[in-house]
């Protein structure tokens, strides 16, 4: 599907609207509250459709002073989150240069939510062990400033050890299964031997321990995966020091195709797309390139400010004007 319309049409808002009935948040902001019409008391969003052969009814409703309520097929959810257990939703704007231009936990977040969509039996353990580490750094302060026992930093320590050994293992593991795709991607879009290279260790107990004299002086755990990296490399070159810009918005979408391919592949369903603004900045054989590269995962939901924008010839067109969209 292509989305068209003028600069503040609305396009984004629509995209950012079927992501937060897919999804039930954002994928903008975390305030619900602006997500809701200014003047207005509350907001909905409907969206029918099918996943698997099975038919789909998802409602997200949220009022200014009742929260927000989601349901599926006419049951009622505890959380609008759970809707992400139902359809896989995958979104590309133009801040998501960042997961390759910005800093480490910018990448860590972004490949944490990758693991939690790839292996869903693990998706808590980003989680898990912040918790863990946070425990850890009360103890430490609290040591520290003799308000407790070296002895209560203990337990924490080997929560940390073995939480991190868990989550390396699980983010390694969702780096795997991108990298052959991204790989692929990369390459057609012209940044060649593109590798993801996972930067740090499983923190051992043994080595958190040699390290403890340090923590209790600063506070902080000073070792572990809440630290460590995740490379972004086109021929050995670091795309986040040694990339154009184009090169890092090529690499983002690359992550994004390559995840589409392996959610469908393990799922039995492809996820859906949203892609926002995209083709503005590839030139016309990269703009080819993204169009046979869409056709082939599923449903996409791509912007542009008009329709010559995307080289072949859309399944549904949709304009957009200001609280409008009309199908062509």
């Amino acid at each position: 599907m292509l989305v068209t319309g003028a600069n503040g049409a609305g396009k984004t808002n629509l995209l950012e609207s079927l992501h937060v009935g897919t999804q039930g948040f954002s994928a903008r902001t975390r305030s619900d509250a602006q997500l809701v019409r200014l003047g207005a008391s509350g907001a909905r969003i409907a969206l029918v459709g099918e996943r698997a052969g099975r038919s789909l009814e998802l409602v997200v409703t949220l009022q200014q002073q009742a929260g927000k309520r989601a349901s599926l097929n006419g049951a009622q959810l505890r959380s609008a989150e759970q809707l992400r257990a139902e359809v896989s939703t995958l979104v590309f704007t133009p801040d998501r240069l960042a997961v390759v231009k910005g800093g480490p936990a910018t990448r860590r977040a972004y490949f944490d939510r990758a693991l939690a969509r790839l292996l869903p039996s693990r998706a808590r353990l980003p989680v898990q062990y912040a918790a863990a580490v946070g425990q850890r750094n009360a103890a430490l302060r609290s040591a520290a400033g003799g308000f407790g026992s070296r002895a209560a930093v203990a337990p924490w320590t080997a929560q940390v050890a073995e939480l991190g050994a868990e989550l390396v293992s699980a983010r390694r593991q969702a780096i795997a299964l991108l990298t052959p795709g991204f790989a692929a991607c990369a390459d057609e879009f012209g940044l060649p031997t593109a590798v993801l290279e996972y930067v740090g260790e499983p923190p051992s107990h043994g080595a958190l321990e040699a390290r403890l004299e340090r923590d209790l002086e600063r506070g902080v755990t000073s070792l572990g995966p809440h630290l460590d990296d995740v490379t972004v490399q086109s021929e050995a070159r670091d795309l986040r020091t040694f990339g154009s810009q184009g090169e890092q918005r090529l690499a983002v979408l690359s992550l994004l195709l390559a995840e589409a391919e392996v959610l469908a592949d393990r799922q039995g369903a492809p996820p859906l797309v949203l892609l926002d603004d995209v083709l503005s900045e590839l030139d016309v054989a990269r703009r080819h390139t993204f169009a046979e590269r869409i056709a082939s995962i599923g449903q996409a939901v791509v912007t542009a400010t008009g329709a010559e924008a995307l080289p072949v010839e859309p399944t549904q067109l949709i304009e957009v004007t200001p609280g409008r969209a009309v199908p062509r």
